[in-house]
């Protein structure tokens, strides 16, 4: 857990002006379609800060944040990924090329987006309908 959350002018300083922007639409995005429990963190070695969504000991996403960069991760385990490649073809050429790219762990596919707009952001809310049903009208 972190300390002090970071207010909206360390963020700025952190990301750019830009980014932050694209950061709280697809912030506001999230939390108008899931009622979830918003943890800040410490970005581990790759990140400044994680901003984690939770609902009874599960995780629907993070979101990351690092100098210059955001960061955008979803974990997809066995029955997600099975949903996700059914309907592959239906998602941008950007998401399949990131999800092809990246690695199969133990414990699910760790898929981590680095937006730079919103132009991701239909694909992500049907990413995120995968993981789970949203939980607002």
């Amino acid at each position: 857990m972190l300390d002090t959350i970071p207010n909206a002018e360390e963020m700025t300083d952190l990301v750019g002006e830009h980014l932050y922007e694209v950061w709280n639409n697809l912030r506001a995005l999230i939390n108008d379609k899931y009622d979830m429990d918003c943890i800040w963190d410490k970005g581990g070695k790759k990140w400044t800060y994680e901003y984690k969504y939770r609902k009874g000991g599960k995780t629907l996403c993070a979101l990351y944040a690092k100098e210059n960069c955001i960061g955008f991760m979803i974990i997809f385990g066995k029955d997600e990924r099975l949903k996700f490649e059914t309907h592959r073809e239906t998602y941008s050429k950007k998401i399949q090329e990131i999800y092809d790219n990246t690695q199969i762990y133990h414990d699910g596919k760790w898929i981590m987006f680095e937006p730079t707009d919103t132009s991701l952001f239909d694909d992500f809310i049907r990413l995120l309908n995968i993981k789970r049903k949203p939980n607002r009208k």
